[in-house]
């Protein structure tokens, strides 16, 4: 598969929440945590599950900051 998004970051889901309609799936990436917020139904369809390898892409533009104050 080819995509046009630059920020692939190889990693491992270590937790998957489970909300009515969408799932927070936590992924380890180089010795760091990332959530991404995705539908339950996406979940069963990837077959995500704790430890499954998986590649996190990050598209520029969606991407947010916030700080603490």
């Amino acid at each position: 598969m080819k995509i046009s998004a630059r920020n692939q970051l190889p990693g491992t889901v270590v937790k998957i929440t489970h909300g009515e309609a969408t799932a927070n799936v936590t992924v380890e990436v180089a010795g760091m945590t990332m959530v991404a917020a995705i539908t339950v139904d996406a979940v069963k369809d990837l077959g995500l599950a704790q430890g499954s390898e998986v590649t996190v892409i990050v598209k520029v533009s969606d991407v947010m900051l916030a700080t603490r104050s």
